[in-house]
């Protein structure tokens, strides 16, 4: 089965409050908190009111790219259960990790298969391993057989221009499965119907096996 689900880059409430009221939820949902470069970045301000909501059992994930000590005191009241680090190393995903009591969420971005290795650097610190690709914010993709050898026990998510139709090839893989720039239009603006029709795949596929 798809062990879960998380939409990232949600930036308005309207799409918020449709994910939140789905019958079929996912696990997580994703907010861009200090990454400026990205089309889905949250300015502190509206990220303050945006999440400030019944999470109805959804987990809230803050994506940070190397952040600083003053975007986490910023942000350590909001309404968060995850950080997600990219570009933190181990030490200092440790340090987050215990300073703000929050679960870790630590991005691996792959290339080749000597990235993917690093995941056991962090393998005793994070909650969950989430494996990208070097795109950041541009939804690129990466060969998911470089994966192959990472063990099934450990908690993993993947991302990397993963689209709607790619879902049922994750069925058996064991991986939590993310997602942002296949539920997007031309403008790069969260679609409703495809968050729909992404919720209701992984809903089906779950419940068929």
């Amino acid at each position: 089965m798809i062990k879960g689900l998380k939409i990232c880059g949600v930036s308005d409430p309207n799409t918020l409050n449709y994910i939140l009221n789905h019958r079929h939820k996912p696990t997580m949902i994703g907010f861009i908190t200090n990454y400026e470069k990205s089309k889905r970045f949250v300015e502190y301000e509206k990220l303050k009111d945006l999440i400030k909501v019944d999470k109805k059992n959804v987990s809230f994930v803050s994506v940070l790219v190397n952040p600083k000590d003053e975007i986490l005191e910023k942000i350590k009241d909001l309404n968060f259960d995850y950080y997600q680090l990219y570009d933190v190393d181990p030490k200092r995903t440790e340090e987050i990790k215990s300073k703000y009591k929050i679960k870790i969420i630590t991005a691996i971005t792959v290339s080749i298969k000597d990235d993917v290795v690093k995941y056991k650097e962090y393998s005793d610190i994070s909650d969950v391993i989430l494996f990208d690709s070097k795109g950041y914010h541009k939804s690129e993709s990466f060969d998911h057989n470089l994966l192959n050898e990472v063990p099934d026990e450990m908690n993993k998510m993947i991302a990397g221009n993963i689209q709607i139709e790619d879902i049922p090839s994750f069925k058996n893989k064991n991986f939590m499965i993310d997602l942002s720039g296949a539920l997007e239009d031309e403008n790069r603006k969260k679609d409703i119907k495809k968050i729909d029709k992404l919720l209701n795949t992984v809903h089906n596929i779950n419940n068929l096996i």
